[in-house]
Order: structure tokens, then sequence, then C-alpha cells
């Protein structure tokens, strides 16, 4: 197999983990710990004809699945082989009191440099189901991604009947040149980015795209069983729709909670977002395979990769049937590419189950309310450079109201908890826009957006709403955005531009979807809830990584409570330095 990492062996790993988990020990308080070891490395790997020499780890791509049950601690030591300086996100992990473990570069901890090693330690608290991990360094996550699977407490079932098998689905993004590369020349040129040459499912793009029919993922099932599908969206810029051919899912989780189920022939997943599905298979051998395809959802007004990544659901034959050389394959229907209609249905479908033993606890006295604008806008060209590729001679950059994020030289976190922030960030980042416009309608003619390195300061327990309202400077869009170091409660979502007297009396705040990734529709608006329960410094930013290169993301300061368990705990000895 070289370096073509087969289906067989991602799914075959996963079920060598769920049986048996890599090597753990048991501290005195009958907590459960976890040793892992990244290995970061280059490795040559061939896709669509083309090889390249990209970063792994490990050497496997896409790379190795980490396994925990709710209440395990975490040791994942990460070794940085490779010329580029690292740093891995454990993405949708609560990160109670060890934000220095949380991995965004340059806001919890200065990156990994070559030659150095980091150990991740955190503790898995009150969560469990589909997360994943992935860089989050530059766009090196476009090849450094795999899943974090949290398995219930022993002896505590699923909410749903247990399945036969367990399965990862994880979508990402090929790039036949380097990404590094791709984004170093666009952020220099202020022009939009190339765009990917594949999708991949298991970091396979299938038999739609060239030479590749050797590079498909193939899920083989027995009849009348029920498979529980872990799909995990780490496209970078991409949200998809995916649909298995003449087979129904049912919902059952979303971004590691579980949901009121309900079924549907295709869904839609953005970058960043986790969602598990049940796959009840045909009761008989139904003497044919099935495609499952992915391909994008698209609102923006720049390019896209306009292709289809497949797989095959194959039925295992029955002995009493002779071997068939060529079953029929059957094709999904996917939306159109800007199904708008369809994303709204599905998205209003997604309810928590609100049960006392999984609540919704939805903060219903809100002290702190926001309004954030998001969207894209322009910056001044570079001296150096006479005219740039973006709108009229400018750079393309994106802004949370109206501000650019500036990446620091050296971490927030560390900043702040040694009481170093002096000059380096600002604690003012505004709590609405400064200037008010109709947002989704004709915009302003001054597109120019202001820069800077500002959090937003929280005093710990605070309740907060957030409504985050999309703009249509530059053409409106849909915007995935992630919110690290909590669960948040989306309350409510619509088009247009929000209307604080009319619209929140039509906020959910009995069942709404607690996640950690939303889109926020385009031309449209989210209001989400959270409680700021968890002290340090935390990103929030669009999981379109375009659009977080070109500045659409801060960060919030979470302020220590005044009892121990409510203070973050101090830096790991081994924390990387600027």
């Amino acid at each position: 197999m070289g370096e073509n990492f087969r289906s067989i062996t991602f799914i075959g790993v996963l079920i060598l983990a769920l049986c048996v988990f890599p090597g753990f020990v048991l501290s005195e308080n009958g907590v459960t710990t976890r040793h892992y070891k990244f290995n970061i490395q280059m490795k040559n790997v061939a896709r669509i004809c083309h090889t390249k020499s990209m970063v792994t780890v490990n050497g496997k791509f896409p790379g190795p699945p980490i396994m925990a049950r709710e209440g395990d601690r975490l040791l994942i030591e990460v070794v940085n082989h490779v010329p580029h300086n690292i740093s891995i996100h454990w993405h949708g992990i609560r990160q109670l009191q060890s934000g220095w473990a949380d991995g965004p570069a340059y806001i919890t901890q200065c990156p990994i440099q070559t030659g150095q090693s980091y150990v991740y330690n955190f503790t898995v608290v009150g969560q469990r189901g589909t997360l994943w991990w992935h860089a989050h360094i530059s766009w090196l996550r476009s090849t450094l991604y795999g899943p974090l699977i949290i398995l219930p407490k022993q002896g505590t079932p699923y909410p749903f009947a247990k399945p036969y098998k367990e399965v990862p689905i994880i979508f990402g993004e090929w790039f036949n040149s380097d990404p590094e590369a791709i984004i170093s020349q666009a952020l220099q040129t202020g022009g939009g980015p190339n765009v990917s040459d594949a999708y991949t499912i298991n970091g396979l793009p299938g038999p739609l795209y060239n030479c590749s029919a050797k590079d498909t993922f193939k899920l083989k099932v027995k009849p009348g069983r029920t498979y529980l599908l872990r799909l995990i969206n780490a496209a970078l810029n991409d949200e998809l729709f995916f649909s298995i051919a003449n087979h129904t899912l049912t919902i059952v989780e979303a971004d590691a909670i579980y949901v009121k189920p309900f079924e549907t022939e295709t869904l839609v997943i953005t970058p960043g977002q986790t969602t598990n599905v049940l796959l009840k298979t045909k009761s008989l051998f139904p003497n044919a395979s099935f495609f499952m395809t992915a391909r994008p959802y698209v609102t923006g007004q720049g390019t896209f990769d306009n292709s289809t990544v497949a797989g095959i659901l194959e039925y295992e034959i029955p002995s009493n049937i002779p071997h068939m050389k060529k079953l029929p394959l059957f094709k999904p229907s996917l939306p159109a590419l800007n199904d708008t209609n369809f994303v709204t249905n599905f998205t209003n479908k997604l309810h928590s189950l609100a049960t006392p033993q999984f609540p919704a606890n939805v903060p219903k006295n809100v002290e702190k309310h926001f309004f954030f604008t998001i969207g894209l806008g322009t910056s001044p060209c570079d001296k150096k450079i006479q005219t740039c590729q973006g709108p009229n001679g400018t750079k393309f950059s994106a802004s949370v109201n109206n501000v650019s994020f500036i990446q620091p030289n050296t971490a927030l976190l560390q900043a702040h908890y040694f009481g170093q922030s002096n000059g380096l960030y600002s604690p003012d980042f505004p709590i609405n826009p400064l200037h008010w416009f109709n947002y989704t309608g004709n915009p302003p003619n001054n597109t120019m957006v202001s820069n800077g390195t500002k959090l937003m300061v929280l005093p710990f327990n605070t309740s907060v709403e957030l409504i985050v309202q999309d703009t249509s400077i530059l053409g409106a869009e849909s915007h995935p955005l992630h919110l690290h170091g909590f669960n948040f409660f989306v309350v409510g979502q619509g088009f247009g531009n929000f209307d604080p007297n009319k619209d929140p009396n039509n906020f959910n705040l009995v069942d709404p979807i607690e996640r950690n990734t939303v889109g926020v529709p385009s031309g449209g608006w989210v209001a989400i809830r959270f409680l700021a329960d968890n002290p340090g410094v935390w990103f929030m930013h669009c999981h379109l990584e375009v659009h977080t290169s070109w500045g659409l993301k801060m960060a919030w300061l979470v302020l220590d409570g005044k009892l121990p368990n409510q203070k973050l705990l101090p830096p790991p000895a081994d924390l990387p330095k600027c």
C-alpha cells in the first residue's frame, strides 16, 4: 500500500482502538490516563496523479484516531520533525482549567518549533461523542487531522440502539501543490487563494477523479445491521452536502451532543462540525452497490472546488449467491450547490435531547449582550506592491465588528497569565459595530477594515448572548463560526438584519441545539448563548481557513473565579516559547 492510506487500514485502526486502547495507566484516584505520541514528519503521498511531500502525524494521512472515554485524562506528546512550526487543537474539547492544551498558535501557546516537543495534557470532563484534532497554525490542517472519539463511561449506553459497528468518515481537501505556498502567495498578492483539486473521504478522492479508482473509500457492510457513521468535516474552505444512494440516515449527534433523532437522505456539514448518523442497511442483499458522495454548498462569490468525492457502500455477498463480476452502482442526488433552503430546513431540525440525563442548560438570564458583524472587507496594498489582486487593487480582508485580527508574536494566554499584556493586546473589543448600516442591504462605499489585537473580557460565570450578523460587504456568505473552550446554544437564526425587538420573541430556550461550530446563514444571523465558566483566552473564528487567514477572528478573555476549581491551572514546564 505504501503511502496510499487505504480505507481498510483506517477502519482497522479504529476498530482495534475501540477494542484495545493504547497503553494506559490507572492513577490513584481511578482516572484512566491514555498516552499517545504524535511524530510530526514529512511523507510522500500520491493522489489524483500527483505525488507530494506533506506534513503528517506518524506518516499517516489522515492522522491516527485518538480514543478515550468520558472522564479520561489524555497525555499526547507532539514531537516536531518538520521545518514548519506546529500546534495541535483538540477541536470541541472544553479544556476546563487546561487552556494551555487548547492548541491555537499564538493564542494559547507559542508553536512547537522544529526539533522541539510539547505534551498536551487534558481531561475529558462531561463530554462524549465525535470530535477531532487538527493543526492550528497557518493552513497545515489541510493534512494534519484525525478523529478524536470519546466513548461514554464504561457501562453507560448510547441513548439509541447499540450499533453493530462504528466507522469514522472524515471529509478533507486535497491540493496538488503545497497549501502553505498557496496561502502565502495569496496574502502577499492580496487576492483569493487557489482552490483545492479534490475532496477526500478518509484521505481518498474516489473514482470520479483522474486515476483514483484505486484510491476509493469502501464501506463494507452486512445486510440488516445498524452502523454508526462518525462524520467529520476537516475540509479547509468548504461546507459539504453528503448522501448515500438509496439509504436513509438517522441523525443522532452533532458536535458531540446528542440530538433528537430524525431521518434524512442528505445532510450538510460545515468545516469544523461533526455529525453522527445511524445507517440501517437493507435487510437482504440488494444486488447492487451504492455511491456515498459529498460536494460543496456554496454561498460566496469567489471561486471554489466544484467537484465531487465518492466512496462506495458495498454489501457482503452471501455465500449462496454466485459471484457477480459487476454489480450496478447507484448514485445519490445531492442538492444544488447554492441550495440555502435545504440547509435552513436541515438546520431547523436539529434539537438537543433536553432530557434529565442530557439536559439543555440554556442560560435564561443574560448578563451581557453582544452584537458582532462578520464578513469580508479590504485593506490597502502594501507599499512594496503597487496593485494588489483584491477588489479595486486592494487586498482581501475579513473582520469581526470591522476589526481584522492581527496575530501577535507571542501567545495571548501567556501574556495574560504573566501580566505582560501591555502593547501585545488591548481589552477593548467593541461590543457592537462602531458604524451601523444596513448589514444585508447595499454595502457601504468604504469597505476598508480596521486592524488590531483586541480581546473581549468576561468575568467568570458571565451569561452571554451573542448575535452574529453576516454582512453583504463583498457579497453575503455563510460563515461556520467556531468558539474554543465552550459549547453554546443556538437559540435563534434568521435571514436579513437581526431585529432586537421582534426576533428574540422566537428564541428557542427549551431544546436548542448545543454545539461548538455554527453556520451563520448567508445574509442572515444567529443568536447563541453560553456561560463563561472556563477561565482562559478562547479563540473564536470562521472555520473557513481563508477567512481566518484574512482576519475573521477574535478572542475572549475569561477571568478566574474565586474558587480553586474556577482558576486557570499554572502552565506546564514544557510550554513552548516564542
